[in-house]
């Protein structure tokens, strides 16, 4: 059970509290949002788990050691990436006004399918990531990159335009996929 991708993917598990921990607030400033160094950290942490999100699939495929515990943990673990950093940017209001409802969107979803993929897993209906849940997800990865690298580099306008725009490619995505499993779960409700 602990070989390698599933080391990895406990490994962003247990890095999603220090994630959590560099972008809260500094509550000694008026502006209530992390140093700029505290976001470059995240960032980099950030990117690090995005890494080993990678990896720790292609290794398991490779080596031949795709495990049901892997299987298990890993949407775990993304899902619980993607919900810290996207409470904390708009708790740290990096995404404010009508951002916030693309994040809501967002999360909306991931709670979803979470639900829908255990549902139908208990009738032993397995329902395949689409290429554009992919595309989706790659979106929402630089989304998020791109909001807290912003806050390390607020001199540098274009990398919140950029995160904000991926936010609401997204959630865009994220409501045509997030309909088809959605489709795909009616079927098997009646």
């Amino acid at each position: 059970m602990l070989n390698l991708p599933n080391i990895l993917t406990l490994s962003r598990i247990f890095a999603v509290p220090i994630l959590v921990f560099l972008l809260w607030p500094n509550f000694d400033r008026t502006a209530l949002q992390p140093l700029p160094i505290d976001y470059l950290l995240a960032f980099a942490l950030y990117c690090l788990m995005a890494v080993t999100d990678y990896f720790d699939g292609y290794l398991a495929r490779t080596q031949g050691t795709v495990s049901k515990l892997g299987i298990f943990l890993d949407p775990i673990a993304d899902k619980i990436m993607v919900a810290a950093v996207v409470l904390m940017l708009i708790f740290t209001r990096d995404i404010h006004g009508w951002h916030t409802i693309a994040a809501i969107v967002i999360l909306l979803r991931e709670i979803m399918v979470s639900g829908l993929r255990e549902f139908l897993a208990g009738l032993q209906v397995s329902v395949p990531v689409s290429q554009l849940a992919k595309w989706k997800t790659g979106f929402q990865m630089i989304s998020l990159g791109a909001l807290i690298l912003a806050g390390g580099l607020p001199h540098f306008a274009v990398v919140e335009t950029v995160g904000l725009w991926t936010l609401w490619a997204a959630a865009l995505l994220t409501l045509i996929t997030g309909w088809d499993y959605l489709r795909v779960g009616l079927k098997h409700m009646d």
